[in-house]
């Protein structure tokens, strides 16, 4: 997969890992970004080059086809579409008035749910481009769940299951030029949505960035960054040990 001259969505790209996913990647494409905080996303925007800002919810439906009607309309070369926004709540299922329903309905819905109508409403305009791949920004979690995000971690083996299935029927499509699908799995990242669990003790979001290109370089669609490497051998061998491990210092 080439990682220039390309026309680059990235869903949540006014913060944290989607931010410098289009810092790295606006040096030499055209990236468009997308948030619901239009202050945040216009500070993003001022801050890189070759961006373009558009505020919009993933989840509201409105939104959603407003944003895909500019694509088709202003960004007709879009090839690369990466699904980064996400949420997560982080309590116990054994939380009194935990609301672990709602809680998990927003998850699934922002982390699983929006991605699949981006993904189907954009499918169309990516298999006119030469090249063209849908990355979706997953996490470790969706190999095991940490007991304290549970409704994240669903959401994420969701997505997971997704993203696997997606890549699977699109190479089995003929006559058709191929869509590639790339699933990014960072670990702990030090980011502001991590700093309720800890995300000062993460990885950079520079690192997750750097991950995706050399994946792209290397096509490698199951992109493992970090300590998910490991624990991605770990889960292999044990899936009982790899949730032992994930959970072991959670409080």
């Amino acid at each position: 997969m080439k990682t220039s001259n390309n026309t680059i969505l990235i869903t949540g790209g006014g913060s944290g890992i989607g931010y410098e996913i289009a810092k790295l990647f606006s040096v030499d494409n055209k990236v468009i970004i997308t948030g619901r905080n239009a202050e945040k996303l216009e500070k993003a925007v001022l801050s890189l080059k070759n961006v373009t800002g558009i505020v919009s919810d993933i989840n509201n439906e409105a939104d959603v086809s407003k944003l895909t009607k500019q694509l088709y309309e202003d960004f007709p070369n879009l090839n690369i579409v990466i699904n980064n926004a996400g949420l997560a709540h982080y309590f116990k299922l054994t939380d009194e008035n935990a609301n672990a329903f709602e809680k998990a309905s927003e998850e699934i819905l922002t982390n699983y749910l929006s991605i699949v109508r981006l993904t189907e409403k954009l499918l169309p305009l990516l298999q006119k481009q030469p090249e063209a791949a849908f990355v979706n920004v997953s996490s470790i979690a969706a190999f095991s769940p940490g007991y304290t995000l549970p409704g994240y971690a669903v959401s994420k083996a969701a997505l997971h299951s997704y993203s696997q299935v997606l890549r699977v029927s699109l190479e089995k499509q003929e006559k058709r030029p191929l869509v590639k699908v790339f699933e990014l799995m960072p670990p702990l990242v030090n980011t502001e949505f991590s700093k309720s669990i800890g995300g000062e003790n993460g990885i950079s979001p520079e690192q997750v960035a750097l991950d995706l290109k050399k994946g792209f370089e290397n096509e490698t669609y199951e992109i493992h960054v970090g300590a998910t490497a490991d624990f991605y051998k770990l889960y292999l061998s044990s899936p009982e040990d790899a949730l032992q491990a994930m959970n072991a210092n959670r409080k």
